[in-house]
């Protein structure tokens, strides 16, 4: 804008010779400091009932130039000239929590829900009515206001039903408070919307079923994720390091159970093969753990007030080989730093107990308990096996003074079953059958975290429904993570969740010698404190059904020696097991670092290979949620035949005639099974030679 230009329309402001659309449409062709400026001539010179608007708008600008102080007063202009204006009312509450100034945000927003009733207002005041609803949830949430913060998205949702971002914080919002059903009818939205929207990390917990796992992930990454970005590593050269350099990112690099469980394989990676790279895009939280992570890296870099272009662009200036990935889909995730591919290699690990459907995540880390080969083809990522077991650990953890039961307010001689996992974990189900064990063994109590009050009512609520006594449910405070620790010594049984397994929570109780009982499903989050206790040779501790749950908690409890003796083995196998030995899960972990780099990314036309020492099942198809394998069989003169698995179900189907020997698949599987054999038994005949030769088989299509 030339400066004669500019004054003339100064001119026209300042002589009332600009009307206030004239105004707003000139706006758009300035700077900001020109339209601020413009304004603040228009509205010394002009007076109209629609002045607001321009208070709006000279607003707005001012924000957007953090300008605060001037935004405000100009916002406030806005709502004096006209208090009826929702819109300057709910910005002036965004500016306030840009400002970190949240009490005065809630009561703005608050203003506007008592103040209008959403029936007497126009179309477009109610959306900002609904606008103000999402935003006091939101914010709420963050201060940890649940109850209040389900309440306003349950309005908005009642205005509004089609919002599935606000389905998401709904739903795990009521995880977090056990109000149960979880899935609550709410008029205007279907359970099949409920689960749709129910996040990634929210459907850990709310499903057992992988292919819903998966189904969320890659609604995530629809929504999250902009795949148009440009790879910054294509057709770069390998880079030409002395050393492997590898980088870790993550926003956990602060007292997070993400970095209780890694800091010491930061410090044992052997410095003569790697250079450890540590990328964080959280402010630092000043904890001992903190700094014990930061002195472990060689290179510790923030990028935290970076972007996720600059971020990427970091990451690959450091000539990174491999880039570990510890979030996930997990609070704070910036998906689109690894969409930009920084990395030539990257594999994500610990952060997330699922797949994360990224799709520049080429592997994930795991076990053969953890991704059995019924589970692989739902994960984007291929598994990279660890040999004994996939998670890491922290010899060095402090732990506290052992306390009293007293201290603890636990009955002294009372059988005390514990479960420290956070309470979003914790369904319906689960604690239905905690109660069953609780009636089946009178003399017994159940130490729970009391993560917030709501929580705490609705379990000690259901406990009495379930008829028991509310002085059986014992609640923990929160500590520091040393008396946490110490805290498991006065426990006789950790009861595991399920569908979503303690992973730090089991490492911890095991670490201090408390048995696990687990019930272990279809899906990586159910299978995690399983694949601890089966490294630890403890599968007598590993269930498969509530049935068998319950009933071994209630054989544990009458047997007080067989506990005792579980707490001793356990101890007694702290120096000789895979899990504590961290130097060999080091070794075993860069190992795997070392085979992704050497094989870059993996086709997308192959299926993942088993480790050699698998139980030598090889998946050659997936179709229709189900996965074709076959497995590899000593003998010679056995019938050739394939295994079909859907959804936890499964059939033995043979080549030669096409028949199902074995079957629980449902009747539409079985049909589409029956036929993909029929059509491919050549082929299949083939793999079975393949097979058993000890040779990969071909991978075939599936129906279409």
């Amino acid at each position: 804008m030339s400066k004669s230009n500019f004054d003339t329309f100064l001119k026209q402001a300042r002589n009332q010779e600009m009307d206030i659309m004239a105004l707003l449409s000139t706006g758009e062709l300035l700077t900001p400091a020109e339209q601020i400026d413009l304004y603040e001539v228009w509205l010394a010179h002009n007076d109209t009932p629609i002045k607001y608007a321009a208070y709006f708008n000279l607003a707005v600008v001012l924000d957007q130039q953090r300008l605060h102080d001037k935004a405000e007063q100009a916002y406030r202009d806005a709502i004096a000239t006209h208090p009826d204006f929702l819109q300057g009312q709910f910005n002036l509450g965004g500016l306030f929590e840009r400002q970190n100034r949240i009490e005065e945000a809630l009561n703005q927003w608050r203003s506007i829900i008592s103040s209008y009733e959403y029936t007497a207002i126009s179309d477009e005041d109610q959306k900002i009515y609904i606008l103000a609803l999402n935003s006091l949830g939101r914010v709420l949430e963050t201060e940890r206001q649940f109850k209040e913060s389900e309440q306003m998205l349950k309005q908005s949702l009642l205005l509004s039903p089609n919002q599935p971002k606000v389905i998401s914080h709904w739903v795990h919002l009521r995880q977090k408070q056990c109000e149960w059903p979880v899935y609550e009818p709410v008029i205007g939205v279907s359970k099949a919307a409920m689960i749709a929207g129910t996040s990634a990390l929210a459907m850990l917990s709310a499903s057992n079923n992988p292919q819903e796992q998966l189904e969320n992930s890659q609604s995530f990454v629809n929504e999250k994720v902009d795949l148009n970005l440009p790879n910054l590593v294509e057709n770069q050269a390998p880079y030409q390091h002395k050393k492997w350099r590898i980088g870790y990112l993550s926003s956990d690099f602060r007292t997070h159970a993400v970095s209780l469980l890694t800091v010491e394989l930061f410090e044992l990676h052997n410095r003569d093969k790697f250079e450890i790279y540590g990328f964080c895009f959280t402010p630092p939280d000043d904890s001992a753990l903190r700094e014990r992570v930061v002195n472990a890296m060689d290179h510790f870099i923030s990028v935290y007030e970076m972007s996720d272009e600059e971020a990427a662009k970091c990451i690959h200036a450091h000539e990174i080989d491999l880039l570990v990935d510890l979030q996930g889909l997990t609070s704070g995730v910036r998906p689109n730093i690894l969409a930009y591919r920084p990395a030539p290699v990257q594999v994500t690990y610990l952060g997330f107990p699922g797949t994360t459907a990224l799709p520049n995540i080429d592997y994930v880390i795991g076990d053969e308990f953890l991704i059995p080969p019924e589970l692989v083809p739902y994960f984007s990522e291929t598994p990279l096996y660890m040999p004994h077991v996939f998670q890491v650990s922290d010899r060095k953890r402090p732990v506290g003074v052992k306390p009293t039961r007293e201290s603890c307010n636990l009955p002294d001689d009372a059988f005390v079953f514990c479960s420290f996992n956070n309470n979003y974990k914790i369904t319906e189900d689960m604690f239905a059958c905690w109660m069953r064990i609780l009636k089946r063994v009178p003399d017994s109590v159940l130490w729970l975290l009391a993560d917030n009050e709501w929580a705490h009512d609705n379990m000690v609520k259901s406990a009495l429904a379930h008829g028991i006594e509310k002085e059986r449910l014992i609640f923990a405070s929160r500590v520091t993570p040393a008396d946490y620790l110490a805290r498991y010594r006065v426990a006789d049984i950790f009861l595991d969740c399920t569908p979503f397994n303690g992973g730090t929570t089991a490492n911890d109780a095991l670490f201090m010698g408390l048995p696990i009982l687990t019930l272990s499903g279809k899906t990586f989050a159910s299978r995690m404190a399983g694949s601890l206790l089966h490294s630890l040779g403890l599968d007598e501790l590993i269930t498969y059904t509530f049935d068998d749950y319950e009933e071994k908690a209630v054989a544990l409890a009458a047997d007080r020696a067989h506990v005792a003796n579980l707490r001793l083995s356990i101890e007694a196998r702290h120096s000789t097991c895979h899990l504590f030995d961290m130097p060999k899960q080091v070794r075993d972990i860069e190992n795997l670092l070392e085979k992704a780099i050497a094989q870059g990314i993996p086709s997308k036309n192959m299926m993942p290979s088993l480790p050699v020492n698998s139980s030598d099942y090889a998946i050659l198809s997936l179709f229709h949620g189900i996965v074709i394998r076959m497995k590899r069989v000593p003998n010679a003169s056995s019938t050739p035949h394939i295994h079909a698995d859907f959804q936890g179900y499964s059939a033995r189907i043979t080549l030669d005639s096409c028949e199902m020997t074995q079957s629980s698949l449902p009747t539409k599987q079985e049909r589409l099974a029956i036929a993909w054999v029929e059509i491919h038994r050549e082929n299949l005949l083939a793999n079975w030679a393949l097979v058993n030769a000890g040779q990969a088989p071909v991978v075939i299509d599936g129906l279409k």
